[in-house]
């Protein structure tokens, strides 16, 4: 009788693990996808470019998944993040530039097109924002944008407006002008109430805290999570760090040279920028000690192997890269590791932003939308091993400014608004950060490859050409009187003189 109990009892324990085994075969793998603020691809140790900052986290998850060497996002904040979310072109959804929403899209973006937080929750997933939000006018938990947990930081009038709490005049928070509050002494929202924070308490440190305690919550109950971070940094002003620097060191300021002798102020200016760069790099490198939180909480839920880590960053650098139609405007970084990653390393396959939204749902199981196409593909069946090529071309703007690459040929700077219908034509092969690259506009050979990159324009949409219905809306009449196109151009269609490494002339 006792030997029959045993039997069964061995049993149970074999079926028990099969069906442990089976399940945790079948489990939805969690995301973790990490969007830096601001800072272009050559800041990260992984891409080894002089000057970096040095990263092991992020270079972490590049040797254990994939590193494309090339990819592109819009070069400012707003078209970069509605394109992450949405999978789509701005010629088609309208967002072109932070003060440039076309077709009234800051109001309608995920009411004409699909936010991959609903999508994904719909198809079994819990998803978290914690961050930056700045994605049209709908906020990350409204029904539209479909997030189920978020930890945002606001300012206390956007708190009140949104929510009817007044954290001042309830003495949740003290009365003080600060010249940031995204950094120490940040003014949060977490599900509905305000976070109190103390001025000893740094924003990024809370909103890192924030997503490991949504993932232990959705692993310890065995549901799929998606952690969106779209974090505040490297995001000016150059704040300290807990790291490096005493607490509320928001902002270094300028020094006063009224007085000096020309030497004296090129001196002092010579020294504000070289510790404003001390403090850039220690922003980065910080984020970077924080995504180390976030892996080794998830190794220590037992998920690591089972969750995907993608990072990337929103657009170039700010000062010498942000909101400049150039490769360097555009040009980010974009690792990701995750179950199943077959082509590790670094590769030379191009990826753009809209390949995300995509991506996700395919690494989720969750069928694409029917009704609102995608411009770009996911990168699963590539990463998988399926097949070892992904796309032919990628996609950038800024405003009225596109920028289009293959693995061998670069379109900068074209604009038939600001008169640069044809832009600027580079053969690059396979070199990258403007490193010696070949001006080749009228050059028979490339005459070809040219006739390319104009077909591939002639098939999207229109992109704020002199006929776009965009300046004869409210906004548009509104844009152009609010701005100098010409003094735009001369930002937009040209590198920052540190980085004009190529021929850029007209």
């Amino acid at each position: 009788m006792t030997r029959t109990y045993l039997s069964l009892a061995r049993i149970a324990v074999v079926l028990l693990s099969c069906m442990s085994q089976v399940g945790a075969a079948t489990t939805k793998p969690n995301i973790v996808l990490i969007l830096a603020d601001d800072v272009s691809a050559d800041m990260f140790s992984c891409y080894r470019q002089p000057g970096s900052a040095k990263t092991p986290n992020i270079d972490r998850i590049a040797r254990e998944g994939v590193q494309f060497r090339t990819c592109f996002a819009p070069a400012i904040c707003g078209p970069s993040r509605a394109l992450l979310m949405t999978g789509v072109y701005a010629n088609r959804t309208g967002a072109f530039r932070n003060d440039m929403w076309a077709f009234a899209s800051r109001g309608t973006l995920f009411t004409r097109q699909h936010s991959w937080a609903k999508l994904l929750s719909a198809g079994g997933y819990q998803t978290a924002v914690a961050g930056k939000w700045h994605c049209g006018a709908k906020e990350p938990w409204q029904t539209e944008v479909g997030f189920d947990e978020y930890c945002i930081y606001e300012g206390p009038a956007k708190i009140k407006s949104h929510f009817g709490i007044d954290v001042i005049a309830q003495s949740l928070r003290k009365d003080v002008k600060l010249p940031d509050v995204r950094y120490w002494y940040s003014s949060m929202i977490r599900n509905g109430k305000y976070v109190e924070v103390t001025e000893n308490d740094f924003g990024p440190d809370q909103r890192c805290e924030f997503l490991m305690d949504f993932m232990e919550r959705k692993a310890k109950v065995n549901e799929p999570f998606m952690a969106y971070w779209p974090t505040v940094i490297p995001h000016g002003p150059y704040s300290t760090t807990p790291d490096a620097g005493a607490p509320m060191d928001i902002e270094l300021k300028k020094p006063d040279t009224k007085g000096m002798s020309r030497e004296e102020k090129k001196k002092a200016l010579a020294d504000y920028s070289r510790r404003q760069r001390i403090r850039f790099v220690n922003l980065i490198q910080y984020m970077d000690k924080l995504i180390g939180r976030l892996i080794a909480k998830t190794e220590s839920l037992g998920i690591y192997e089972n969750t995907w880590f993608i990072f990337c960053s929103d657009n170039g650098t700010a000062v010498t890269a942000k909101d400049r139609g150039v490769e360097r405007g555009v040009h980010v970084p974009f690792v990701v590791k995750g179950p199943g990653v077959k082509h590790l390393g670094i590769t030379d396959e191009l990826t753009d932003f809209a390949d995300i939204a995509p991506t996700l749902l395919d690494i989720a199981g969750v069928p694409f939308p029917t009704d609102v196409k995608f411009d770009g593909s996911s990168q699963l069946p590539f990463l998988s091993g399926q097949t070892d090529h992904h796309r032919e071309w990628i996609y950038a703007y800024t405003g009225p400014v596109q920028v289009l690459r293959t693995k061998d040929y670069l379109l900068e700077a074209r604009s038939p608004f600001y008169g640069k219908p044809r832009g600027r034509f580079y053969h690059t092969a396979e070199r990258r950060f403007g490193q010696d690259y070949q001006r080749v506009d009228h050059y028979p050979e490339h005459a070809k490859q040219r006739a390319e990159f104009e077909k591939i324009l002639r098939l999207l949409p229109s992109h704020l050409e002199d006929d776009h219905p965009f300046w004869n809306s409210k906004f548009g009449i509104r844009w152009l009187k609010q701005n100098d196109p010409a003094e735009l151009a001369r930002k937009q269609l040209y590198n920052h003189p540190d980085y004009s490494l190529y021929d850029e002339t007209d």
